[in-house]
């Protein structure tokens, strides 16, 4: 169990912070930023679970995606390094490939009653679904960024897939809270000036 005594420490005063096996990093380094964005995206799911109280089912997945979440920026606080422990010795916490897994599935049933699409979609139709496409926009980030740092230093694999799953199961979600006819589909070339006939 995590305790927390204090929450202001002035370690982060000189521009660096302490990942999980006590290495300091500068706070604009590549790790810390994929952490950074992680979190944000946990924020954002917050804010997208003020719109789904009257969804039981979809507030406890969501609810279950912020702690993988928390998981997730648990393993990249602590580097894939020999017999790498977490500070004070405890066992490094890692993301699991069975949590990819069941974003597959989460995506399947989520899926399965939406009818197929004929275009693009643009972000909105329903405050749940605006927020669905805002969370999806920042996972998407994140997994940039932890692809970004998987190139200079050895990341968990189920890491980068589970980003992926999850940016992809938000798009469907905004599908679905937008169900049955709400998505603001994309129009191509709606706004340019049509050309006149010649005289």
């Amino acid at each position: 169990m995590v305790r927390l005594d204090r929450i202001t420490t002035r370690g982060g005063d000189d521009g660096e912070t302490s990942l999980g096996d006590g290495t300091r990093l500068r706070k604009d380094a590549t790790r810390i930023a994929a952490i950074g964005t992680v979190d944000e995206a946990n924020a954002a799911l917050g804010l997208l679970r003020l719109h789904t109280e009257g969804l039981p089912e979809i507030d406890a997945m969501l609810g279950r995606i912020q702690n993988d979440l928390f998981d997730l920026g648990a393993d990249l606080a602590t580097p894939e390094r020999e017999g790498a422990t977490a500070e004070g010795g405890r066992k490094r916490l890692r993301l699991a490939a069975s949590q990819v897994t069941r974003l597959d599935q989460e995506i399947a049933a989520l899926n399965a009653g939406l009818p197929p699409l004929r275009s693009f979609v643009l972000p909105g139709g329903t405050p749940a679904a605006a927020h669905a496409h805002l969370a999806r926009t920042i996972a998407r980030r994140a997994e940039r960024e932890t692809v970004r740092l998987a190139a200079e230093a050895p990341l968990n694999p189920a890491l980068v897939p589970y980003l992926n799953r999850l940016s992809d199961l938000l798009f469907v979600l905004s599908r679905v809270c937008n169900a049955p006819d709400r998505d603001v589909l994309w129009q191509p070339a709606a706004t340019q000036a049509r050309e006149r006939p010649a005289d």
